[in-house]
């Protein structure tokens, strides 16, 4: 069973035909409210999306109180620990959050920043684990996850190719399934560094199921990730941008989810849908005479005269003489009379050589 069908199958989920889940993630969103976390469930329910992820921190068991901000944004907060500290939730409220959004037919996904938080999730019934990119060399924890044998997903913003390797080599020796998402450690990340081109690379390479996760705040890097075949689309949300926070900026709110997530939509029924062209133009052939143009005369003429190209012009609609047989026309003899705008039929003339 592959990553996306264990999270489906989760969640009570059918595949469908999909290929491609989206997630919105709060991430620190919610500001440390329990209440604003479960809107964000019902929010997210509403715009389609396939799942909502949250990330789970206890300050003690993952930060200093020397730990730096990354950006000092927080008026309220004197050291990042206290932030991280902020942004807990009880065992209780997890649970709450995780029983909610299951509730409301959501994958739920929580990344874990400490073994602890490892091992509250797990006792939650985590159907996989979402690490995020500063987490990938955590080998203590990753080594805590595999033991639960649930399948993993890694983002790769921090990492090298290199990096990347010893994950999935590592992954396979421990017999974890492993989900690939490329990304790029930016907030909010520009166009040119969003890395579109390491879907394709990554899946060749590691042949496992690969995804974005976005951080531009916009749509665009999600569609086109679909277009190359991703497996998952991780984006952060916000229930508005005039929110606080700092991942505000990096996030799409509900109204962009919900028109990446019809986008996505659309995107799967294009790519599992070939055209056959010659199947196509054979079921518009009505159409090709309504758009489609004749041959026709200028003017009246007698039968008898012969056809020169000032005589003709080409005119909608189609069903007579096609304009790509112009100059076989050209030179022949009318065999009747015929009245401008009247589309030639190769009856009418004597001398034409027959259709091509």
């Amino acid at each position: 069973m592959s990553v996306l069908e264990c999270l489906l199958g989760a969640a009570g989920k059918s595949s469908g035909g999909r290929r491609c889940l989206v997630i919105a993630e709060v991430a620190q969103n919610h500001e440390g409210s329990l209440g604003t976390a479960h809107a964000f469930v019902d929010a997210v329910t509403r715009t389609g999306a396939d799942g909502i992820k949250f990330q789970t921190h206890i300050a003690a068991a993952e930060s200093t109180p020397d730990e730096p901000w990354r950006v000092p944004f927080s008026r309220q907060d004197s050291s990042r620990r206290d932030y991280w500290r902020r942004m807990e939730f009880t065992r209780d409220g997890w649970d709450g959050l995780h029983r909610h959004a299951r509730e409301r037919g959501l994958i739920f996904l929580s990344s874990p920043f400490s073994i602890e938080a490892v091992d509250l999730l797990d006792d939650l019934g985590m159907a996989a684990w979402k690490i995020a990119s500063g987490e990938v060399s955590n080998r203590p924890m990753l080594e805590r996850i595999a033991a639960t044998g649930k399948p993993l997903i890694a983002s790769t913003g921090m990492s090298s190719v290199g990096e990347v390797d010893d994950l999935a080599e590592w992954a396979q020796t421990a017999g974890l399934d492993l989900a690939l998402l490329q990304s790029t450690s930016m907030y909010p990340c520009p166009p040119e560094r969003v890395g579109l081109n390491l879907i394709p690379f990554f899946r060749e390479r590691y042949g496992l199921e690969v995804g974005l996760s976005d951080h531009s705040g916009s749509i665009y890097p999600g569609l086109a990730a679909a277009t190359e075949g991703a497996a998952l689309i991780e984006v952060h949300v916000t229930l508005s941008r005039e929110m606080f926070g700092p991942d505000v900026c990096a996030s799409l709110d509900t109204v962009d989810l919900a028109r990446l997530v019809e986008g996505v939509r659309v995107i799967e029924r294009m790519a599992c849908s070939p055209v056959d062209k010659d199947a196509q133009a054979r079921e518009l052939s009505p159409l090709r005479e309504v758009f489609g143009r004749s041959i026709v005369l200028q003017e009246a003429l007698h039968a008898g005269t012969l056809v020169r190209r000032e005589h003709l012009a080409c005119k909608k609609p189609g069903g007579g003489l096609a304009p790509v047989l112009l100059e076989r026309v050209v030179g022949c003899v009318l065999r009747r009379d015929l009245a401008a705008d009247v589309p030639l039929a190769a009856e009418d003339l004597e001398g034409f050589d027959g259709l091509p």
